[in-house]
């Protein structure tokens, strides 16, 4: 643990997180390194240690960070609406959703060498952030469609999570992927994240009356 209050730990590890994020606009996960990250920093290259012990848990903390926010988000259309239409939630939803880019392209890419080289410790501050999404999520379902019931809850949950997944390479496409897929002779219907999404939790609210 680095000398000095909690707050400049904090503000450093934030740095830090923050520095991996602009990267990451530009740089591809496996070409991004420690030294690249700290030298995005203010402080000597070498202190990242004493935060993060591999770039794999900067990107963790990054995609904690995402998942808090999904979270709040979510917690907020909660309080904020005192009700919704499937509809309206579905639409809702993939706003969220929408606004989460880097959380798709994180879970899409890079999940299993970012907790497979990451310490315990850190692996279960973001499990707790991803159960905080889950939960919150749960808590719009049981708020906006009562009618589910708790098994309806469980299985919208264990179909949209894993659809997730999957969201942002279906939906963020190179012009080499495009040219490809003509080549190949595919007929290929392009969507946004909002309209991919939308459909899908609509098709599955609709199918649990």
């Amino acid at each position: 643990m680095p000398k000095g209050s909690a707050e400049l730990t904090k503000a450093r590890r934030e740095e830090i997180i923050a520095a991996c994020r602009k990267l990451y606009e530009t740089v591809s996960f496996k070409d991004i390194t420690l030294k690249e990250i700290g030298q995005r920093t203010s402080f000597t290259r070498t202190s990242i240690y004493n935060y993060f012990e591999t770039k794999e848990e900067i990107f963790l903390a990054l995609f904690q960070q995402e998942y808090e926010l999904f979270a709040r988000e979510l917690d907020e259309l909660c309080a904020g609406e005192e009700t919704l239409t499937r509809d309206a939630l579905a639409s809702a939803l993939a706003r969220a959703l929408e606004r989460r880019p880097l959380m798709l392209k994180l879970l899409s890419m890079n999940l299993y060498d970012m907790e497979a080289n990451s310490r315990m410790e850190r692996l279960v501050e973001f499990k707790a952030a991803y159960g905080e999404s889950k939960e919150a999520l749960d808590r719009c379902l049981a708020k906006f469609v009562p009618g589910l019931g708790e098994e309806g809850r469980r299985t919208f949950l264990y179909a949209f999570l894993p659809f997730v997944y999957g969201l942002y390479p279906y939906t963020v496409v190179t012009e080499k992927q495009r040219e490809a897929m003509r080549e190949a002779g595919i007929d290929y219907v392009y969507m946004s994240t909002y309209e991919m999404a939308c459909t899908f939790i609509r098709t599955l609210l609709g199918g649990l009356a």
